[in-house]
């Protein structure tokens, strides 16, 4: 459903986002829900150590794991390893859900050893006038259309993704997103915009 609701192009996005991670590293893959990212970090790169955490136990059930990667489950506001315990860390669709995102980004750094590498997957909302029309129809009309033909749940899940998408991203522009990861010890933060501004991936790394 994931792939259908973004046209096939959340793959696209994992595989983006796990090409920033250095090669052989042992990473932390943050709120790894049914482990796409940490199926595809063990596909691209077999040399990849994957921790995958997640706060749900149904979910991590619900998913399919490399056999190799260790499963734990923790919330990402209070991770249970010591500081610079991991090479790397990815994380997708988080911070729309946590109570402080910047405290929550201090947690993330303070597992990855420095000069190691952070890498984030969000939905994000389009620049121009033109594109956010375009977003705002599709994800107010046609996302939760498009999710009742699976299932109540997913219609609501389809419901709710754009409001949620729009108010986070009020709240947190790019410029204090940057900022953020910048005070969590995260330097030379990257991003690049995915398939027209619906999505964005950040990277950075630990540096204090």
């Amino acid at each position: 459903m994931g792939a259908l609701l973004s046209f096939g192009q959340d793959p696209r996005w994992r595989r983006f986002l796990v090409s920033r991670i250095p090669h052989g590293s042992r990473v932390l893959d943050v709120a790894t829900g049914t482990g796409l990212v940490a199926r595809e970090l063990r596909r691209t790169n077999r040399a990849h150590r994957v921790v995958a955490i997640d706060q749900s136990e149904p979910m991590m059930r619900a998913g399919s794991f490399d056999a190799s990667t260790e499963r734990v489950l923790a919330r990402a506001e209070r991770l249970p390893f010591a500081d610079e315990t991991f090479d790397a860390l990815t994380v997708t669709y988080l911070l729309r859900y946590v109570d402080d995102p910047g405290a929550t980004l201090r947690e993330l750094s303070r597992v990855v050893r420095t000069g190691g590498v952070v890498a984030s997957l969000e939905f994000a909302v389009p620049r121009g006038r033109a594109l956010h029309a375009a977003w705002w129809l599709y994800t107010r009309l046609a996302m939760p259309a498009i999710g009742a033909l699976a299932s109540r749940d997913w219609y609501e899940v389809g419901r709710f993704l754009g409001p949620s998408i729009e108010r986070f991203w009020r709240s947190y522009p790019l410029a204090a997103q940057a900022s953020a990861w910048r005070a969590a010890g995260l330097g030379t933060v990257q991003w690049r915009r995915m398939s027209l501004g619906g999505a964005i991936v950040m990277w950075a790394v630990r540096e204090s």
